[in-house]
């Protein structure tokens, strides 16, 4: 709420409106297109260039007709609801991870650090990750849990949500064949219930894409690559940082640079502190995605915001040093929501750079 608060008086200031903003802003227009109209538009900026919309997902444009269908909102009303709803339930997953692992103290911290991330004003816009946040922090609890078919079946949702959402059926089938082997193959049908079913949403869309553009193993990776999306292994990432080290660019890009390589050296300490393997699997994949990526370069923040795995060291380390020094952890907080609040405003007033 915060948050908000700071951004509205930000674009107060700047002649803007705050809701307008959150809820029409780069990627939300294309949701709130295909919520309206369906899929079968493609934007051609300039020759040779061709934006389809099938690159988005449609879960989020599903529920946003929902809401449209039964409440009589707006659609750029109704993606707002549908994200702050998603949001929520995506903190309450966070913190039922957190606290199953290492109590609720650590789970509040856990929640807190997220809400907190630079990054974090698109948990209040018209976009996807509060959606992709909360199925996979649900799934992920279900397979720490053992609750097999829950777990397959928010992964695929998470897979209808987000191109990265294939993170989360990652998780369960690394979970799933580390279960079977510890096992000997003496486990549950419930188990290979959920296997199965955690990679349909994200192969069936990926399918259908490709069926539509009559290409069926490659169309949808051809529609990213005309959005100049592609893994390289890095490739481009490298360039493009190279490019930024030796000619200097936007506040932005530097800040994107920073909190990538933090993402790199939170992994590291999410393996040394000895975490589950589900959640390895899943931060492993979402920071391999956004940094094996190429294009939109100054997204890549926003692609790990669903890591939230990645937090737990800070999560304990917090708790830690707000039970020796509370006033430390009270400046420490402060900082970060400072860091938040302002760079989030930034970003969606002032950058006009895309999120």
């Amino acid at each position: 709420m915060l948050g908000a608060a700071a951004l509205a008086l930000v674009a107060r200031a700047a002649g803007h409106g705050a809701l307008a903003l959150l809820g029409r802003s780069w990627d939300s227009r294309w949701y709130l297109g295909i919520a309206a109209h369906g899929y079968g538009h493609t934007l051609r900026p300039r020759p040779g260039v061709a934006y389809s919309d099938l690159a988005f997902f449609p879960l989020y444009p599903g529920l946003v007709r929902a809401v449209t269908t039964v409440v009589p909102l707006g659609d750029g009303a109704a993606g707002l609801v549908v994200s702050w709803t998603a949001a929520a339930a995506a903190a309450c997953g966070i913190y039922a991870v957190g606290a199953r692992l290492h109590g609720r103290a650590v789970g509040t911290a856990l929640v807190l650090l997220w809400g907190l991330l630079p990054h974090s004003v698109v948990l209040s816009m018209a976009y996807t990750e509060p959606v992709l946040t909360a199925l996979a922090a649900w799934s992920l609890y279900a397979v720490l849990g053992g609750r097999w078919v829950w777990a397959g079946v928010l992964a695929a949702l998470a897979g209808l949500a987000r191109p990265n959402g294939c993170a989360v059926a990652a998780a369960v089938l690394v979970a799933a064949a580390c279960e079977v082997w510890r096992r000997r193959g003496k486990v549950s049908h419930r188990l290979w219930t959920g296997a199965a079913l955690a990679p349909l949403g994200w192969s069936a869309y990926v399918l259908w894409v490709g069926r539509r553009t009559g290409n069926p193993l490659d169309g949808y990776f051809e529609v990213q690559r005309r959005w100049g999306s592609r893994f390289d292994f890095g490739r481009g990432a490298l360039l493009f940082v190279r490019r930024l080290l030796l000619h200097g660019d936007r506040f932005v890009f530097p800040m994107t640079l920073l909190i990538v390589a933090a993402g790199v050296l939170l992994f590291a300490l999410l393996l040394a502190d000895r975490a589950p393997l589900p959640l390895i699997a899943y931060s492993g994949v979402l920071l391999l995605i956004a940094v094996g990526g190429s294009g939109f370069f100054e997204s890549k923040p926003r692609f790990l915001l669903p890591a939230f795995p990645l937090l737990i060291p800070l999560a304990r380390a917090l708790v830690r040093t707000a039970r020796a020094r509370p006033w430390h952890a009270t400046v420490v907080v402060g900082a970060l929501a400072g860091l938040s609040f302002g760079y989030g405003a930034y970003l969606v007033v002032i950058a006009h750079t895309p999120l």
